[in-house]
């Protein structure tokens, strides 16, 4: 098999070959009913099939057709064969009857021509079913594990090119693995219509009876054109089914991969969220980072890394990560240089904590831009180790917004988080002291200062979701803190490209507040992300509700109940309004919070909290369910 693809034209010529040959000799069989040729035409035969022979692979060669993957040829190509076919027969003919070349009759062209063309097009329809035979048996192989071996019920939604091509594939290469019942079309017009021999059986409303009907075990969702919120509510209606649901994704994703059915991904929770893809003001986000030095700290973590990703398309003269966990940073190196390999990229092991070094890179550097993502996040373990909280947020923060102003940065943006609003922990009320400091240091600085705010981003690390699919994967239980608990949500793209939305229209001194949509239950998250699965919930996935952890509230707030909202001209950001913070106090702020990390251990937790509410006024302890005052 390796011989014939490495020889593929060779061989494909040498039967073309033989089909020319083949197709005067048979000619001249049936004239003259008689298999051995007649000496007194022989020397015109020789001449006919050599001559024959050179015009039709001539033509086939200066046509390309040669270059034709005889596994996906089509009718089109098939007919261009036949046109071939014609061309070189009239070339035959004319030769014929213009030229002193002893040549068989003309009878004799007009019939071999339609043997010819018969044959060539023939052995390729052969060619083409057999590779495509092999070529299916290894797919069928190859397919997903999740995917049984038994033949399974499918029920397509959709009517459209996308449904064409998976139905064809499917009768072609998978009829012994798929059922397909029926297709879902919400146009009523067309109920009862069918598309290639499959029935259009109801809309979106009659899936659950279908479901049932049918006994469906598989929805294919296959329609790529489609709003955001109009995906989101047919598969809120497949949810009931019991039916695992998949995904076939838009004409990009098609074309990168070989085989249909790899495209098809299991549905994810933010299908649910319903939102529509964010429109950017790409000229004057261009116009901030082409041809600057931009640096980003925390670069290798999840908000991190895509902000290097979104911000290299822009084409900035140089892109410094700074990132103190070695591995995140090597890996998001290695992605942006095989994607960008003309980037000027700088990958730095750095601590935000270690103000010299953090002024030997400035200073090196001199970045234009700042965006400083490095923070310690997750809640149960600030609580646990509030000190380093205090260390790599607070302090962390102060060192990296004094390198930007010492070394002339011309805007610098904070990634903030909703736990900074009325915190009832450790890492919020960290956060919210760096949106203080960031607030008092805009006023005395040349530099431009803003932060950006937004709540829990799906996929980051540590997120809820990757915590769910391993529970579910691994048989469950699936852990929630407490059934009415709720946060925001957002992609982690779509939030990246908010803050550089966001950094475009900065002033210096807003803290500027994305629109995070509707709160989303978590505990209804869980339950949909099992059904997605094609699993029962607290049947075949238990849900187990472990009570909230400490410092965790039952509900997050993006806004302080002090703070104005004000719009932007720019769609989902909003400005709170700023509070009147002095840079003295907040130097004195930071002094207490340095005495505190001389005098105190992490086990000091009360007069830490202590210190932090004096700090952070509007910090309240959570204690349990409840949410309690500190003691001063």
């Amino acid at each position: 098999m390796k011989y014939l693809k490495k020889h593929r034209n060779i061989i494909l010529r040498l039967l073309d070959v033989f089909v020319v040959i083949f197709s005067y000799y048979i000619t001249e069989v049936i004239l003259t009913n008689n298999t051995i040729l007649n000496s007194n035409i022989l020397s015109a035969f020789l001449n006919t099939v050599v001559i024959s022979c050179i015009v039709y692979i001539g033509l086939l060669q200066i046509l390309k057709t040669y270059r034709n993957m005889t596994r996906y040829e089509t009718l089109v190509d098939y007919i261009f064969y036949v046109v071939v076919g014609a061309m070189s027969c009239a070339i035959m003919i004319l030769l014929k009857i213009f030229t002193k070349i002893e040549l068989l009759d003309l009878r004799t062209h007009l019939i071999s021509g339609i043997i010819c063309v018969m044959g060539i097009v023939g052995y390729r329809v052969v060619l083409r079913s057999i590779l495509n035979f092999k070529l299916d048996n290894n797919n069928n192989k190859d397919d997903e594990n999740e995917e049984s071996s038994t033949k399974k019920n499918v029920l397509v939604i959709g009517a459209g090119e996308a449904t064409k091509i998976l139905l064809t594939t499917i009768r072609n290469s998978m009829k012994d693995k798929y059922n397909i019942v029926g297709l879902i079309d919400d146009n009523t017009n067309k109920i009862d219509y069918v598309i290639l021999g499959t029935k259009i059986l109801g809309t979106r409303y009659d899936i659950p009876r279908i479901c049932k009907e049918q006994k469906v075990d598989l929805i294919f969702f296959a329609i790529s054109n489609i709003s955001s919120e109009g995906r989101r509510k047919i598969l809120e209606i497949c949810q009931e089914t019991g039916c695992k649901v998949r995904i076939l994704p838009g004409t990009a994703d098609l074309i990168k991969n070989k085989s249909l059915m790899q495209n098809f991904r299991n549905v994810e929770i933010e299908d649910l969220l319903g939102r529509e893809p964010i429109k950017l003001d790409n000229k004057n986000i261009g116009k901030l980072i082409q041809n600057k030095v931009v640096l980003v700290t925390g670069g290798g973590g999840s908000i991190g890394s895509e902000l290097c990703r979104q911000i290299i398309k822009y084409k900035p003269e140089k892109l410094v990560i700074v990132d103190i966990y070695e591995n995140n940073l090597y890996s998001i190196e290695q992605e942006l240089r095989f994607n960008f390999p003309k980037a000027n990229i700088e990958a730095i092991v750095a601590s935000v904590r270690d103000k010299k070094r953090l002024g030997e890179i400035f200073a090196q550097y001199k970045p234009y831009l700042v965006f400083h993502a490095a923070a310690h996040k997750h809640v149960p373990l600030m609580e646990t180790s509030p000190l380093e909280a205090i260390k790599n947020n607070v302090f962390g923060t102060y060192n990296t917004v004094n390198c930007a102003d010492e070394y002339g940065v011309k805007r610098f943006i904070l990634i903030s988080t909703d736990k900074a609003v009325n915190p009832t922990n450790i890492m919020g009320a960290t956060k919210r002291l760096c949106e203080m400091i960031v607030q008092a240091k805009n006023k005395v600085s040349d530099t431009e200062y803003a932060a950006v705010r937004f709540g829990n981003v799906l996929g980051s690390n540590g997120s809820v979701v990757p915590l769910f699919k391993k529970q579910i994967a691994n048989g469950g239980p699936v852990t929630v803190t407490h059934k009415d608990i709720t946060r925001f949500f957002m992609t982690i793209p779509e939030a990246v490209s908010l803050v550089l939305q966001a950094m475009s229209g900065a002033e210096g001194g807003e803290i500027f507040v994305l629109d995070m949509g509707e709160p989303v239950k978590i505990y209804d998250m869980a339950v949909n992300l099992i059904k997605l699965s094609g699993l029962e919930p607290n049947v075949d996935i238990p849900i187990k509700v472990t009570g909230l952890r400490p410092g965790e509230k039952l509900y997050e707030e993006l806004l302080m109940a002090e703070e104005g909202l004000t719009q932007t001209k720019f769609d989902k950001i909003h400005i709170a309004k700023p509070m009147e913070i002095d840079m003295k106090d907040i130097k004195h702020k930071l002094s207490e919070l340095n005495k505190l990390l001389d005098n105190c251990t992490n086990e000091q937790k009360d007069e830490i909290k202590k210190v932090i509410a004096e700090l952070v006024p509007t910090y309240r302890e959570s204690k349990g369910n409840e949410v309690v005052e500190s003691k001063t």
